[in-house]
């Protein structure tokens, strides 16, 4: 059984795309930036695959025979975020991006009718660090109940909520109303809970977020699901594409959990298509400007990598990528415009092959349409032919 592997490694870019200057990210470089910042990071292993090498001036390291065929894509869509980044990758391009709030939050109206539809004031409403916030705010919402309402740079409609104040099941519904409102002017990408617990001066996030986002248009999962090839999302891929298109998924708190679901996937043939996202390169590190925990991030995947390629069957095909960058010595706390390095391991598959710059993140779906032999029709280009 033909399969393919797609892991996004969230944030993981590689330079600075041409229009990074529209979305102030002129200069960012999340590898380039991290290898420079943190000299001693050693990941051996993604190097010896060669992304190194797709861009000569980020000092990752070089290997004169890369094992992978390698290259970077552009972001056609309008947007920086993880659900156009994903949805792009998966074959949409979104001709107009989600609308974001930065600024000034929400509008004053929408507010008051969300506060009217869940029965109670609401906190925040302003765009914010989601640790910052809940260390802000968090007395006054254990006070009082009332939910905290925050955004950032993403299109997002953020709520965190005190799991020993609002039981976490009232938290989801919560924000399902919030889904069910944010239409139109306010139809943002997703609406995420924001459990936490804890004490004054000692909060914390626990693992049970949720994303509720938007329905996406038909992407290839859906093709390949229809097609009986089965799709396993593990990782929060379930909650980008809203359930659509998918088989089976497996929710994960860490990266370490993430990375260990997958190989368990990959050991055990069962779809056709394993998803994976690992959040915490993003999550914990990028928004959190935190270039050395960052680099160890990279270094942990990396030294799991011999396991997976271990594990890869003569028909699998391991896609490692990006959805978008998030510079950890960048201004501010939000993902910035980047290109997405793409490695492609197969074992029947041409090794040191140089993909070039890709047009769209579509290509990779394009790709995936291909090698599993299934009629998918996306703006981008399949680079399999270079492969074989």
């Amino acid at each position: 059984m033909k399969r393919v592997i797609l892991i996004v490694l969230d944030s993981v870019g590689i330079g600075e795309l041409p229009d990074a200057d529209k979305y102030g990210d002129r200069g960012s470089n999340t590898l380039g930036h991290i290898a420079e910042k943190y000299p001693n990071l050693h990941i051996p292993n993604l190097v010896e695959l060669g992304l190194g090498i797709i861009d000569l001036n980020n000092q990752l390291g070089k290997t004169e025979s890369p094992q992978a065929a390698f290259g970077k894509a552009a972001e056609v869509s309008s947007g920086k975020d993880t659900t156009t980044g994903h949805w792009e990758i998966a074959g949409i391009i979104l001709e107009k991006p989600f609308p974001t709030f930065t600024e000034n939050g929400f509008p004053i109206e929408f507010i008051e009718r969300f506060e009217k539809e869940i029965g109670t004031k609401t906190l925040g409403n302003i765009s914010a660090s989601g640790t910052a916030i809940i260390d802000d705010l968090g007395d006054e919402h254990l006070a009082t109940g009332y939910p905290i309402v925050y955004t950032s740079a993403d299109s997002v409609f953020q709520i965190a909520m005190h799991e020993g104040i609002i039981p976490i099941e009232r938290q989801y519904e919560i924000c399902k109303i919030a889904r069910e409102m944010l239409v139109g002017e306010y139809e943002v990408g997703r609406v995420i809970a924001r459990p936490f617990e804890g004490e004054s001066g000692n909060f914390k996030r626990t693992s049970r977020r949720k994303d509720y986002a938007i329905l996406p248009p038909d992407t290839v999962l859906d093709v390949l699901k229809a097609e009986g090839k089965g799709v396993y999302a593990i990782g929060k891929i379930n909650d980008i594409f809203a359930e659509k298109g998918i088989s089976r998924y497996k929710k994960t708190a860490t990266n370490l959990e993430g990375i260990k679901d997958t190989i368990e996937a990959i050991k055990n043939p069962n779809e056709s298509f394993i998803f994976t996202n690992l959040v915490d390169f993003d999550m914990l590190f990028g928004h959190r400007r935190d270039e050395v925990g960052y680099a160890k991030c990279l270094e942990e995947f990396d030294s799991f990598l011999p396991e997976i390629l271990r594990n890869l069957t003569e028909d699998d095909l391991l896609i490692i990528t990006a959805d978008h960058g998030n510079d950890p010595t960048h201004h501010g706390n939000d993902h910035t415009r980047e290109y997405i390095p793409i490695l492609n391991i197969g074992k029947n598959l041409k090794k040191g092959v140089n993909i070039g710059i890709r047009n769209s993140f579509a290509d990779i779906a394009a790709t995936i349409a291909e090698y599993l032999e299934v009629d998918y029709k996306t703006q981008g280009e399949s680079y399999l032919s270079l492969m074989l």
